[in-house]
């Protein structure tokens, strides 16, 4: 299997680890938050996605521990390879009782088994391989299908209790951003948006779109340091920083009414509407540049191929793609620009280019009057400095 990141080499763990520190968390996107480098990441993640995988790799913890099954044969998921390719031990199905060790508790991994710091047995479980992980891929495969049929079995069931916000643009919110005839781009912490946006700064000088953060996306364009205009999402991977930054705020709630993130915006004193619409919070981010006008979406770290759609579950799947084909008209997907076009020019060849330009600007002044009295001050400077060395050199020898 190809590696997909060009990360260090593959490193073999010792069988028998130190004591490491656990860092326990249910959502591994709440864990990332506070884990550190070195610490044991301990969550209960069916099918690690390739973003959890990524953001738990750029931290660089001991060991990933997981209570469930990192890859459940549903799809070819990605993430156990990643990790395993960065070199991070991933002990695989350790079952419920992992999740019950207590923040800060110090664990040694010995091959599948978790021991607590007197050799006590904690959880035992599987330690993934690159053979494990490829073998778990290949039968992940060959179970696709069955993936494929409920993609479309869901795509039908969101067309029909979406239908008239879908067709007719119905259940909107208000939003006092105007959108009229401008670009947006929208930003969602995806695959690699940090690459993706870092590409788009000249088209963000030139054409000053407006600026939409998807949760976590909304601190991606502050760290950027760019100008934030609004943040849409369920408010649970964003910063207070980012929420209080002046943006406007679209909170994405369920269409019984319930909103989550409202009572923490509420608590931040906040103003902000709400968007009650099944699917995913990128949709809805979609949905509502299309619906107040925009000229042209642009959208960076969203998901666009089945296996990325997957990734994201069942149920954002459907919202995903049909979503797609209403606002496709409009749609640019900049996700992977950064792939696209890599900057080929040497340091050598700059330094050619900038030594060309001085014997040009020399040339150019040496035809001068100005520029021959220039030169022949500099001569008769660099001429007193060498005299001065050549006493000195004769005084000490």
């Amino acid at each position: 299997m190809a590696p997909l990141l060009n990360r260090r080499q593959r490193v073999r763990e010792p069988e028998d680890s130190p004591l490491g520190r656990v860092r326990v968390d249910a959502s591994t996107k709440t864990l990332t938050k506070r884990l550190q480098p070195g610490e044991v990441a301990v969550i209960d993640h069916v099918d690690i996605d390739r973003v959890s995988a990524e953001a738990l790799a750029s931290i660089g913890p001991s060991a990933v521990l997981n209570a469930a099954r990192s890859t459940s044969g549903r799809y070819p998921n990605v993430g156990p390879q990643i990790l395993v390719e960065a070199g991070i031990p991933l002990i695989d199905d350790l079952g419920p009782a992992i999740m019950e060790l207590t923040e800060g508790a110090r664990v040694r991994i010995d091959g599948g088994v978790v021991q607590g710091p007197d050799g006590e047995v904690i959880a035992e479980g599987t330690r993934q391989t690159p053979e494990t992980v490829a073998e778990a891929m290949e039968a992940a495969r060959a179970g696709l299908s069955e993936q494929i049929e409920a993609f479309a079995t869901n795509t039908m069931d969101y067309i029909r209790r979406e239908r008239e916000l879908l067709l007719d643009g119905i259940g909107v919110p208000d939003v006092t951003t105007d959108m009229s005839g401008r670009h947006v781009l929208i930003v969602v912490r995806g695959y690699s948006y940090k690459e993706d946006l870092a590409m788009l700064r000249p088209y963000i000088r030139e054409y000053r779109p407006l600026l939409i953060g998807v949760d976590g996306g909304a601190d991606a364009i502050l760290e950027a340091g760019l100008r934030l205009d609004m943040i849409v999402g369920d408010m649970d991977s964003v910063s207070d920083k980012a929420l209080t930054s002046g943006a406007e705020i679209v909170v994405h709630g369920y269409r019984d009414g319930r909103a989550p993130g409202r009572d923490r915006v509420e608590r931040l004193g906040v103003p902000h509407v709400v968007f009650p619409a099944t699917g995913t919070s990128e949709d809805v981010a979609m949905l509502l540049a299309d619906d107040k006008g925009a000229e042209l979406i642009v959208a960076v770290g969203t998901h666009e191929t089945l296996v990325e759609f997957l990734d994201k579950g069942r149920s954002g799947m459907a919202s995903t793609f049909l979503t797609r084909l209403r606002v496709g008209g409009k749609l640019i997907d900049a996700k992977g620009v950064s792939r696209l076009y890599r900057h080929r020019v040497s340091n050598r060849q700059v330094a050619l280019l900038i030594l060309a330009g001085l014997a040009a600007l020399m040339a150019a002044l040496a035809v001068t009057p100005v520029g021959r009295a220039f030169f022949a001050v500099v001569l008769a400077r660099i001429d007193d400095i060498l005299s001065w060395f050549r006493i000195l050199f004769d005084a000490i020898f």
